[in-house]
């Protein structure tokens, strides 16, 4: 937040001075980074707090919700940037920018790619969809500050024939940023919609529940997300002829077991079915 707050008025500052209506475009979308930086902090801070009555599974939705808002806030800001290019396209040539911006725009995209690897990185290790759109903000802003040093450099070097190539560029950018946009609302929305996760992650529950001794199969098993963890409902099939004592004890221990195996796994909830391959008669 406090890298965004000081490159919105270095562009703004550089674009006014410089006269770079690209630069000026581009200290906003900045400052939009600013706005879902905020919400996404909010929304794992809301995440992490712990159930209560009125939640009695949490507040991990927070996290989703973060995702999806800051995702369709890339989706309008590329609209809004391919617009305003198009725009200009077809408007007056504009003035011929300072060579100074440059810098400044070099100076962004470099340290908007770090930042981009850093929180990627955290995205995937805590399997946070919130944050990896937060990492994206700053990608996307990483690419349309290139964008608009590719067409200031340009408009200075390339003469008249270039001279709406950074609304040319901004245009490319603003679909590229519109691509990412899409594809980090689709599994916020999945999550939201309680869609099951990944293949692998469902097989290694199944399979650690398939070691307790006394599970003879695993009938069912659906999973959902919740914020940082996940929620498992499973059958398991075990004798018929066990007594109820041990039918319950054997569904503790599928719970256990399910969680140490895929720390993740916050609950499990256990049926125990009767395995229909063994008769009772």
């Amino acid at each position: 937040m406090a890298v965004n707050i000081a490159f919105t008025v270095a562009k703004f500052t550089a674009g006014i001075l410089g006269h770079s209506h690209a630069l000026t475009a581009d200290a906003v979308e900045s400052s939009a980074d600013i706005l879902s930086s905020i919400i996404v902090w909010r929304g794992i801070i809301i995440a992490s707090e712990p159930a209560d009555p009125e939640h009695p599974y949490g507040h991990g939705k927070a996290e989703p919700l973060a995702a999806a808002f800051v995702a369709i806030m890339l989706l309008l800001a590329a609209i809004g940037i391919i617009v305003r290019s198009a725009e200009g396209l077809f408007g007056k040539a504009p003035g011929k920018p300072a060579a100074f911006t440059l810098i400044v725009l070099v100076i962004v995209i470099l340290i908007k790619e770090l930042l981009f690897r850093l929180v990627s990185r955290e995205a995937g290790l805590l399997h946070n969809i919130a944050l990896a759109s937060d990492a994206w903000h700053h990608r996307s802003d990483a690419i349309t500050s290139l964008a608009a040093g590719v067409g200031i450099a340009a408009t200075l070097f390339g003469g008249p024939l270039f001279a709406h190539a950074d609304d040319a560029a901004a245009v490319v950018a603003g679909g590229i940023i519109a691509w990412n946009g899409w594809r980090l609302l689709r599994p916020a929305l999945n999550e939201l919609m309680d869609a099951a996760p990944a293949v692998s992650l469902i097989c290694d529950i199944q399979n650690a529940a398939g070691t307790v001794p006394g599970v003879n199969a695993v009938e069912k098993c659906n999973v959902r997300k919740m914020g940082f963890q996940y929620f498992v409902d499973m059958h398991v099939e075990v004798n018929p002829l066990i007594t109820v004592q041990a039918g319950h004890q054997i569904a503790h221990q599928v719970k256990d077991t399910v969680r140490e195996a895929v720390p993740a796994v916050c609950d499990v909830l256990v049926h125990v079915e009767p395995d229909r391959k063994i008769h009772t008669n």
